[in-house]
């Protein structure tokens, strides 16, 4: 084998798996993405008992399994010094606090001044060369709970679980209006969210669309506003925001699906707790983010007016 030693990450195959092709190996046992293992066999870094093999060799207990480890090289972003409220971190996962009118990671034209760039420097600052991983986003103007993972098959893990609905996202949302509990008797909207044609960035309710629902209960009622705490058994874009406005309650604040307000500058909505089970060792992590002072001002001074 002509690798270095520190150059491959190397498995010794348990009784368990013989049989296995080499691929399922890579993939159910090792965590390595499809991605990845296309770019690993494709440059002959795939080795059996030190010789290199194709996909479809398959295992006998006690081989050894050797792959090159693509470890992290660069942070996928351009590290920047900005701000970081860290609500969880451990070696595998880091859960932020994103504020409101940042962006979870750059698109477009956009390439600095992002959460990830953001976290890139907290990183960078303490010596870590981690590539920043998002599990999933935030709308620019949504606050709270962001989850990154720390490693690639960290990340496949998580996808998996956001995929399969074991990752809970919940939210709390200052709504228009009184009385969604008694035009949604079970406390959930179901509404498929489609495109609005010519506006690429906006999204409706639309029995074209893709499937989206979203779960909610009654909070309190403040003035003629309804706070809600919501859950999502999909991720549409703007899920929450659209759901509501067909709902006919929609976000206070918000500029796109409802009208602006003099008591806060985006929509009222914060992510404000994430679960999910842990990538390493399967515990439940339960995250929570406080609600934002914009927020708790908005609420304040409609309970003045009452």
């Amino acid at each position: 084998m002509k690798k270095t030693q520190n150059s491959l990450k190397k498995y010794i195959v348990a009784e368990k798996y013989a049989d296995m092709t080499v691929e399922d190996y890579l993939k159910s046992v090792m965590k390595i993405s499809s991605r990845t293992r296309q770019r690993l066999f494709r440059s002959k870094n795939v080795f059996l008992n030190g010789s290199p093999v194709h996909t479809k060799r398959k295992v006998k207990g006690n081989d050894l399994v050797a792959v090159k480890d693509f470890s992290d090289n660069s942070y996928g972003v351009i590290p920047q010094i900005g701000p970081v409220n860290v609500l969880y971190e451990d070696e595998a996962v880091v859960v932020l606090n994103k504020p409101a009118n940042m962006l979870v990671h750059p698109a477009g034209q956009t390439d600095r001044f992002t959460l990830a760039n953001y976290l890139a420097g907290y990183f960078k600052d303490k010596g870590q060369l981690i590539t920043i991983r998002p599990i999933h986003r935030l709308d620019r103007d949504t606050t709270g709970c962001v989850l990154f993972a720390k490693k690639a098959e960290y990340q496949i893990e998580l996808e998996k679980q956001l995929k399969n609905g074991s990752i809970y996202r919940i939210y709390k949302a200052l709504v228009m209006g009184v009385g969604i509990e008694g035009d949604f008797p079970d406390g959930c909207i179901s509404k498929n969210i489609g495109r609005v044609p010519g506006k690429p960035n906006r999204r409706q309710a639309d029995d074209n669309g893709k499937p989206a629902v979203t779960h909610f209960s009654l909070l309190d009622v403040i003035g003629q506003n309804s706070l809600l705490e919501l859950w999502l058994e999909t991720g549409r874009t703007h899920q929450i925001r659209v759901h509501m406005q067909y709902a006919g309650y929609p976000v206070v604040g918000d500029k796109m699906y409802g009208t602006p307000s003099r008591l806060i500058s985006r929509q009222a909505l914060h992510a404000s707790e994430i679960v999910f089970l842990h990538p390493i060792t399967g515990e439940k992590i339960h995250v929570t983010a406080p609600l934002p002072a914009d927020m708790q001002h908005c609420i304040d001074g409609i309970n003045a007016k009452v």
